[in-house]
C-alpha cells in the first residue's frame, strides 16, 4: 500500500473534539468543546421550521443565496462601518472552519509562510500545513497575552504571506486594542502581507473593552480577509454557516476555492438565518449581558476553588492554571478531571507552539445551572482530603 500524505504527520486529530468524546465516556460536564447547552433564539427556530416547509431545498448560488448575502452585508456594515457589496465582497461557507481554509488557500501559495500567534485555535496551523504553507509562530506574552512587536516583525521578515489574527482570541480571551491592531496593520503593509482575521466572537467583548473591526482600519480593507460565522452569535454551532468577507479582487478568487471544496452552504439554513441577521440592537445587548453573567458565575467558582486564571476580555473561554495540582502534564490532568471530578476541559498545550503544560481551557457557553454544577464539582474536589 502506498503511504498517505506526509503533511498529515504534522498535526493530530482535534484535541478539543477528542475531549468531548472523553467527557461523553465519563459522563462529565463538557466545558471543553465550545458549544451551548441551550437553544437558539425562538425566532430562529421558527424561521427554520418555515424554511423546511418552503422551497429552498436545492443548491443555492454557490457563493451564497442572494437574500442571505444581502442581509449579511447589511449586518456587517451596520456593526463595522465597512461598506459591503453582497455581490462582490462575500462568499458564504460551511461554517467558520471552511471560511478559514478558503481564506488560507486564497491568500497563500505552497511554501509560503503564515504567521500564527500562540496560543492559537488548533485549526490555524493545521490549515496552513494542509495548504502547503509553513506556520511561523509568534508568542503572545502571558499573563496579559501582549504582542511582542519586535518578534512579530522578525516573523514578517521571513517573507510571510499572511498573518492570522483571532480577535477576540480563542483560547485566551484576549481582545486586541486598536493600537495593537494598527501596528499589526502597519507591519502587514510594510511587508505586503494579507491579514486573515477570525472575528467569530465579535459580539462577546466584555466592558470596558470594545471590538475593533480590522477591515475598518484605514487602508486595511484591501489586504484583509475576514473569516466569521453565525455559530456563536446566534447559538447555532450545528448549522455550519460562515463567510469570508474581502475585496472584490480577493473574493473572486476565494469563490473558486469554495466552489471546489463544498459547492455551497445549505440552502434552507441560509433562508432561516436571515431572521437572525435582522435582529435589533437589543438582541446583541442582551446577548452580551447574558455572557457577562455566565463569565462572572464561572470565574467566581474558579476563585472559590483556588484555581488561578487569566480573566478573559472576550469570547467565552478561560485559561486556568493547574501547575500547583501535582500533575506531570496538562493532558493527564484534563483526562483525570473528566473521569474523577466530572468536569472536562482542554489541555492548554494543544493551543501553544511553546512547551506550555500547566493550563486547562474551560468554556462557559452553558446555562448558569450547568456552570454552577461544574463549579460545585471543582470546589468539592479542591476541598477533598488527599486530592491530587
Amino acid at each position: 500500500m502506498p503511504p498517505t500524505a506526509a503533511r498529515l504527520s504534522a498535526f493530530t486529530e482535534s484535541v478539543i473534539r477528542g475531549m468531548t468524546r472523553v467527557a461523553q465516556r465519563h459522563g462529565a460536564i463538557n466545558l471543553s468543546q465550545g458549544f451551548p447547552d441551550f437553544d437558539p433564539p425562538a425566532a430562529l427556530l421558527e424561521a427554520l421550521a418555515r424554511a423546511a416547509r418552503g422551497s429552498n431545498h436545492q443548491y443555492a448560488v454557490t457563493w451564497g443565496a442572494p437574500r442571505f448575502r444581502e442581509a449579511l452585508a447589511r449586518k456587517i456594515t451596520r456593526f463595522s462601518g465597512v461598506e459591503v457589496d453582497p455581490d462582490q465582497h462575500l462568499v458564504v461557507t460551511c461554517g467558520g472552519t471552511e471560511a478559514m481554509m478558503v481564506a488560507m488557500m486564497t491568500a497563500c501559495q505552497p511554501g509560503d509562510r503564515v504567521i500564527v500567534f500562540s496560543p492559537f485555535y488548533e485549526n490555524y496551523a493545521a490549515d496552513a500545513v494542509l495548504c502547503g504553507a509553513v506556520p511561523v509562530h509568534v508568542a503572545l506574552r502571558a499573563p496579559a497575552f501582549g504582542v511582542d512587536f519586535d518578534e512579530l516583525e522578525r516573523a514578517f521578515r521571513t517573507g510571510a504571506r499572511a498573518v492570522v489574527l483571532c480577535n477576540p482570541s480563542n483560547p485566551c480571551g484576549k481582545v486586541f486594542t486598536r493600537e495593537e491592531l494598527v501596528r499589526i496593520g502597519e507591519l502587514a503593509e510594510r511587508y505586503d502581507a494579507f491579514v486573515i482575521t477570525d472575528e467569530v466572537y465579535e459580539h462577546i467583548v466584555y466592558a470596558p473593552r470594545r471590538h475593533v473591526y480590522f477591515a475598518a482600519l484605514p487602508g486595511m480593507a484591501e489586504r484583509t480577509l475576514v473569516c466569521n460565522s453565525l455559530s456563536k452569535t446566534y447559538s447555532i454551532t450545528g448549522w455550519r454557516l460562515g463567510y469570508v468577507q474581502a475585496s472584490a479582487r480577493v473574493i473572486a478568487e476565494a469563490r473558486k476555492v469554495h466552489d471546489f471544496l463544498t459547492i455551497g452552504a445549505a440552502a434552507p439554513i441560509q433562508e432561516a438565518a436571515i431572521t437572525g441577521l435582522e435582529f435589533p440592537d437589543r438582541y446583541y445587548e442582551d446577548f452580551l449581558a447574558d455572557y457577562t453573567r455566565k463569565r462572572d458565575v464561572f470565574l467566581g467558582y474558579l476563585r472559590a476553588a483556588g484555581l488561578p486564571f487569566t480573566e478573559p476580555e472576550g469570547a467565552y473561554y478561560v485559561m486556568t492554571d493547574i501547575s500547583e495540582l501535582g500533575f506531570s502534564n496538562d493532558t493527564d490532568a484534563a483526562h483525570w478531571l473528566a473521569k474523577e471530578v466530572g468536569v472536562a476541559g482542554v489541555p492548554g498545550s494543544s493551543f501553544f507552539h511553546e512547551p506550555v503544560h500547566h493550563l486547562i481551557r474551560f468554556h462557559f457557553a452553558k446555562r448558569e445551572e450547568t456552570l454552577r454544577a461544574a463549579g460545585e464539582k471543582l470546589m468539592a474536589w479542591r476541598k477533598a482530603p488527599g486530592r491530587p
